[in-house]
């Protein structure tokens, strides 16, 4: 393809950047999205599987086309989509791209270079674009975590929740779910829905409680960060342990209530408190537990999250050079730009800098709004 050039490139196609790229746009900035749109949430995630946001989550930093104003538009009682489908998520997506104007070139950035004060991105397809300024919103598919023994479980017989989106070769057989939070019990109950055997779920901590929980607590933290330049950074160490672990209380030891009448109790037995400390077996496999326990199993599914590191964002290696990172996690100024000039990263990356919600869609208006007008004063 020709050769191009923009103002601003944003690199991804998921919430983050759809909804940068927007505001940017709205904004007056001239900007090229490239990637396959919402490609994680379309090929990483199950279908039929259920959102844990709520209809008051949107992507739009100018308050408009949000995901009310979807169903509205669209027709659809709110009521009717608690919890919201996976399905009516990206259909708000397309609806938002298509209201916006965003027009996303399905293209695949194989290397990123700021070789004379510009930045130029070399395309798979063989183009290049060339752009003053640079947004990296790499999606989480980047940054799955496994355990160390791992890879003592055969090839065969392992996958990640990032992979694991399909689940009808499972139907019979006996899975273990190493994990505790949503996604784990989450993946449980699809495996329950397509027949599994039997459905082991081993995790460190607790057992979780399931319940309805808001998220609104998250509202005024979110204000903060846009009233308060650095507002999270400027907080005490203490401060900020406390809001982690009031996240953590809402959004990792309290799962959804929906969730409990597919985990059928016959099919899935809990492994709290415990980890596992022995892999043996080709295929079935042994797995032997801190409590003593011996569960045999057919496939293991590593429900094991995510955790950042920016060298695993293989774009970037031509600039990574020039952009300090600290444990995984890239330094950020208080609008999202990296110590390489020009070059931004939003998302799950920013959330050592922005704070835990940076990783979840209810950031993305706030982000959004943050970086651009940052890009504007610079």
């Amino acid at each position: 393809m020709d050769d191009a050039r923009t103002d601003l490139l944003v690199i991804g196609a998921g919430p983050y950047a759809y909804a940068a790229a927007a505001y940017a746009g709205d904004r007056g900035i001239t900007t090229t999205v490239v990637g396959q749109p919402m490609s994680f949430w379309r090929d990483r995630m199950p279908q039929d599987m259920y959102l844990r946001s709520g209809t008051d989550w949107y992507l739009d930093a100018n308050r408009e086309h949000t995901f009310a104003a979807y169903f509205e538009d669209r027709g659809l009682d709110r009521a009717d989509h608690d919890p919201i489908p996976i399905g009516v998520f990206l259909d708000h997506t397309d609806w938002f791209a298509e209201r916006k104007g965003l027009t996303v070139q399905q293209r695949t950035v194989e290397s990123l270079a700021r070789p004379n004060g510009t930045f130029v991105a070399s395309m798979a397809d063989g183009g290049t674009i060339e752009a003053d300024k640079v947004l990296a919103a790499p999606g989480v598919g980047y940054f799955a975590q496994l355990p160390d023994w791992h890879e003592r479980v055969p090839e065969a017989h392992r996958s990640h929740t990032v992979d694991r989106v399909t689940f009808g070769d499972l139907a019979g057989a006996r899975v273990a779910v190493i994990g505790g939070r949503q996604s784990a019990y989450e993946w449980a109950a699809l495996l329950c829905d397509h027949g599994a055997e039997r459905v082991d779920v081993v995790h460190r901590h607790a057992e979780p409680a399931f319940a309805k929980v808001s998220w609104a607590f998250v509202d005024p933290y979110v204000e903060q960060t846009l009233a308060v330049r650095g507002w999270w950074r400027g907080l005490d160490p203490a401060q900020r342990t406390a809001i982690a672990q009031q996240f953590w209380e809402v959004g990792r030891l309290t799962l959804e209530h929906w969730l409990v009448p597919r985990l059928r109790p016959e099919v899935v037995h809990r492994h709290a408190e415990t980890a596992v400390t022995g892999v043996a077996g080709d295929g079935p496999v042994t797995l032997t537990l801190s409590d003593g326990d011996e569960i045999a199993v057919d496939h293991v599914v590593f429900a094991s999250g995510y955790k950042p590191d920016l060298a695993r964002v293989p774009y970037l290696a031509g600039v990574l050079d020039r952009v300090q990172i600290t444990d995984g996690f890239p330094d950020l100024s208080e609008g999202f730009e990296t110590t390489l000039p020009g070059l931004y990263v939003t998302g799950f990356p920013a959330t050592r800098d922005f704070g835990p919600f940076y990783g979840f869609t209810k950031g993305c208006p706030s982000a959004a709004r943050i970086v651009v007008e940052e890009m504007l004063a610079g």
